[in-house]
């Protein structure tokens, strides 16, 4: 696997492919503003940065820090050091590390099971660095016969490590396993088939027999965002796709299941760190 210099690139390339893509970044690389996006993010520090704004928390960046970003969990470096500033970025299409578990080893744990009181941010020690580094380098480093097979394999250890470090870091979330991961799921479904149209927790509770609290309560714990968050960035990323196909701002907003345009403009804005007519200006040029 060739490594991207573009978070965006590799944004791109996850999206396309449904797998993986890695981004090597350097002191030359502009940070990102403000920015949600469809697809799971690992952020590793190799030297340099100082700050990360995650999701409302802010964190302090060292060499051999490890983030672990899930789908639409808005993020930026709000400072950063320009001159040693280097960084790796795994940007992960959410379905790919759920092909890729057992019956006995969910790689997806660390995105789908988070406690509440979790922290994005795992402090690699240095055998654990290296061993991260290691797969990394694995994964770029793979040519030839069966170059495939060795990727998928590295990219398997790798999420096992991580997912390892997670469970130790963190208190395993108490699940009611099948009913409780089936009824999110349902709940995901409706609200995906249902996008663009009116949502409400008033609805989602008379759909499925549940009361309000919860469904906020289970779907925070196996998503880790809420519902609101939620349903806005998957609004946010169907108004980005029709403003990247040429639409008007109006015609990204009344398609995108915004009730009013001042709600609209306000999540856009906020989630993107630019207006939805600059970033529509943006993608054009």
């Amino acid at each position: 696997m060739n490594e991207l210099y573009s978070c965006r690139q590799a944004i791109e390339q996850c999206e396309l492919t449904h797998t993986f893509a890695i981004a090597h970044l350097y002191k030359e690389e502009k940070t990102m503003d403000m920015h949600i996006h469809d697809c799971y993010e690992m952020y590793y520090s190799v030297s340099g940065g100082k700050q990360f704004l995650i999701d409302n928390r802010l964190y302090t960046i060292e060499p051999g820090d490890l983030f672990v970003i899930n789908q639409y969990e808005s993020h930026k470096i709000t400072q950063a050091d320009k001159t040693t500033h280097e960084r790796i970025v795994l940007s992960i299409y959410p379905e790919y590390p759920k092909l890729l578990s057992s019956d006995q080893t969910n790689l997806d744990a660390c995105f789908s099971a988070r406690p509440a009181s979790f922290c994005h941010k795992i402090s690699l020690n240095k055998e654990q660095q290296n061993r991260f580094l290691y797969y990394i380098n694995k994964i770029t480093g793979a040519a030839g016969y069966a170059n495939d097979i060795y990727e998928q394999t590295a990219f398997m250890e790798l999420l096992a490590l991580v997912n390892s470090l997670f469970a130790v870091s963190h208190v395993p979330v108490a699940v009611n396993n099948c009913v409780y991961n089936h009824q999110v799921d349902d709940i995901l479904a409706y609200i995906n088939a249902n996008i663009t149209a009116p949502i409400t927790l008033s609805q989602l509770s008379e759909a499925f027999y549940l009361s309000e609290s919860y469904i906020c309560k289970i779907f925070k714990s196996a998503t880790g965002t809420t519902i609101n968050k939620y349903i806005n960035a998957r609004r946010i990323s169907i108004a980005k796709a029709f403003l990247g196909e040429g639409c008007s701002v109006m015609e990204a907003y009344e398609k995108s299941g915004f009730g009013d345009y001042s709600t609209f403009f306000k999540a856009f804005t906020k989630a993107m760190g630019i207006s939805p007519k600059k970033y529509a200006q943006c993608s054009v040029s």
